[in-house]
């Protein structure tokens, strides 16, 4: 029997596996993919995610796969454009998922921890009454503890009742890797549009990350596309191209660009939790909860849950916390860790669904650019959490 068995080898269970084993508690983990593999996503951690991982690792290899990723560039409807750098030598890092969540699971693996791959979790084991271990492959794997870091559509959250996705909002999006895209910096890049987003980011290796994050129902007039109720995009590569070439700010930079292989979609995005697990079982990652943060912060709630998820159960399996009041314990420390920054992402998915609000964040930045950047510092980590920028958008997301 192990002490601690993980469902997931993503970021927040790698990070999780890593972080017991070193504690010297015996680890498994589990994931249905196989390592390397590719997973939809932004492709950078910013200041705030890049600092946990550096809490618990040597991050001098990853810093090698990886580039530097010194601010964001935001724009929006009319031509505004605010260039906003961290600041103070602080950067980011622009790294595909590829690679980061291989690096992460050598880590893990490092540590002590066990990886099954290739194998899905689909239930937990319950004795006495608790979560007492896993379901993987149609066999019982007993463990002291469980951390289910299995994902949105978490097999084990969902099952147990504690996660669902909400019937509002409901975002999809569709994510390629361009060659030959003009103008990239080594910035991030977020184009704020009526009714959509793009987020654009340089990756290593001269390409170019660009996903498009729309609601469903998507409009069929604009994106070409004949949906239905389940999968909105019949043809993601069409969608992803028709917005890409008629965008103002963007058609000109993917002119002659070419995507390297067919894009990847996602969605239904945003997950909503009930609890954050129960006696024997804590979730991290996106089985926690997911928000849809269009502000890069996804990578950073994942790893810091999976920190906080960590803490718990070595504090529960050295006695020091009952083993029926974790889950608690973790809920009261991820609200205390992410109240400020949930707040923040959900003014802005607010601001970005109406079309009035997009027009006032508009006219804001034009006369006050620099509220901006100190939206670009916080939402990257690298200032006080002040309430500030996030009180403007609140506030502006209600108009």
């Amino acid at each position: 029997m192990d002490d601690v068995a993980i469902a997931g080898a993503g970021p927040a269970g790698a990070l999780a596996a890593a972080i017991l084993a070193r504690a010297g508690l015996r680890v498994s983990v589990f994931d249905r993919a196989r390592f390397p593999r590719h997973k939809l996503c932004g492709d950078t951690l910013n200041p705030g995610a890049l600092a946990v991982i550096q809490r618990h690792a040597d991050v001098a290899s990853l810093m090698t796969n990886s580039d530097p990723i010194d601010g964001m560039l935001l724009t929006g409807p009319g031509g505004v454009r605010v260039r906003g750098e961290y600041g103070g030598g602080v950067a980011g890092r622009s790294i595909t998922r590829r690679v980061l969540d291989l690096w992460l699971v050598d880590r893990a693996v490092a540590a002590g921890a066990t990886l099954h791959e290739q194998t899905a979790v689909r239930d937990v084991v319950i004795e006495g009454g608790r979560v007492a271990g896993l379901v993987a492959n149609g066999f019982r794997h007993r463990a002291r503890m469980v951390i289910a870091a299995d994902g949105r559509r978490s097999a084990i959250a969902v099952g147990r009742g504690w996660s669902r996705q909400p019937q509002r909002p409901r975002r999809w999006a569709i994510g390629a890797y361009y060659s030959g895209v003009t103008g990239v910096t080594s910035l991030g890049e977020m184009h704020v549009r009526h009714g959509h987003y793009i987020g654009v980011a340089p990756v290593p290796g001269g390409l170019t990350n660009a996903c498009l994050v729309v609601p469903h129902p998507p409009s069929r007039r604009r994106f070409g596309e004949t949906g239905s109720p389940d999968v909105p995009f019949a043809r993601p590569a069409e969608a992803l191209e028709n917005v890409l070439k008629r965008d103002p700010e963007l058609s000109v930079r993917f002119a002659s660009a070419r995507a390297i292989e067919p894009p990847t979609m996602l969605g239904p995005m945003a997950v909503d939790t009930n609890a954050v697990g129960e006696p024997g079982l804590l979730l991290a990652g996106d089985a926690a909860g997911f928000i849809d943060p269009m502000t890069g912060d996804g990578l950073r709630f994942a790893l810091m849950g999976a920190e906080l998820a960590a803490h718990v159960v070595i504090e529960v399996l050295n006695g020091k916390l009952p083993i029926d009041r974790g889950h608690r314990e973790l809920t009261n420390r991820r609200r205390e860790a992410f109240q400020s920054k949930w707040r923040f992402n959900r003014a802005l998915r607010s601001l970005v669904s109406s079309p009035s609000s997009v027009n006032v964040a508009a006219a804001t930045a034009r006369v006050w650019p620099s509220l901006f950047q100190k939206v670009i510092q916080y939402a990257g980590d690298c200032g006080p959490a002040k309430a500030g920028p996030s009180q403007v958008l609140l506030d502006e997301s209600r108009i």
